[in-house]
């Protein structure tokens, strides 16, 4: 599932493509996760922004268009019209440069809406999305206060989004090697959630320098492949070297998420 790096790469694609342009046509698969895309026809972009793994096109008149990406989705954008024969469109936007904004989705866990600004009541997950990792507001303290004492595993915990927004499994696995800190632990006291917070905006922002990770069908909004898959310390690793310590990496399923770590550098 593309994460903070790969939807802030798609974004800062789209934001000079769409400014300005309004939406002159506009049409979607039946699917009741799509059809909110018509909607967006006759609005002009005003910027393309990103709030945790979801973009957000903020329209004029007082509008924002909400797309998660799913699994498998692809957002791009070109001068030549959409194959509408292509068996994952799931929607188009045509503009009124004559440029297309296309969604694809092979497996159909992305979804659009089509919202007043703000109001995210129909999005749960990114209502109660956590501060976002850059946030300067965000402090080791804030961190391990939002962190706080859950039942759950700790790479679990990142994963609800609620501690900070952004986070899947590729990321929280490399973040937590980084800070040497055990996916299974429950309870991480303040110094190593300060240690866990500077490793997650770390592995981001590598993430994000590297345009993203590409493993299978992830592509940037000019339809490129990421970077990022080949600096990977952990993710999808199980069986090789650690990289810190050369101990063997381990995998076991944690709440019904495959995760990788080193059994000496991260010791519970």
């Amino acid at each position: 599932m593309p994460e903070l790096p790969e939807v802030e790469t798609i974004r800062r694609q789209l934001q000079p493509m769409l400014v300005g342009h309004t939406i002159v046509e506009a049409a979607s698969h039946p699917s009741a996760k799509f059809t909110p895309a018509r909607s967006a026809t006759d609005h002009t972009i005003i910027s393309v922004d990103r709030r945790a793994k979801f973009l957000i096109l903020r329209l004029r008149p007082s509008a924002e268009l909400v797309v998660h990406l799913g699994m498998t989705g692809q957002v791009t954008v070109a001068i030549e019209p959409p194959d509408l024969d292509h068996p994952h469109l799931r929607a188009w936007w045509r503009l009124d440069d004559g440029s297309t904004m296309t969604f694809v989705d092979i497996r159909r866990f992305g979804r659009i809406r089509f919202t007043a600004p703000g109001d995210y009541r129909s999005i749960p997950t990114l209502a109660h999305a956590g501060p976002e990792p850059f946030d300067t507001a965000l402090t080791d303290t804030e961190f391990w206060h939002r962190l706080g004492r859950s039942r759950r595993a700790v790479k679990t915990n990142l994963l609800s989004q609620r501690p900070v927004a952004g986070l899947g499994n590729i990321y929280a696995d490399e973040a937590l090697w980084q800070a040497g800190i055990n996916p299974k632990v429950r309870r991480i006291g303040r110094e190593r959630a300060g240690r866990l917070l500077a490793a997650v905006r770390l592995v981001l922002a590598e993430g994000l320098a590297n345009g993203g990770t590409t493993l299978s069908d992830y592509r940037d909004a000019t339809g490129s492949e990421g970077r990022n898959q080949h600096r990977l310390n952990v993710y999808g690793r199980a069986g090789h070297q650690c990289r810190r310590c050369g101990a063997t990496l381990v995998s076991a399923v944690i709440d019904a998420r495959t995760t990788t770590w080193c059994p000496t550098c991260q010791r519970r």
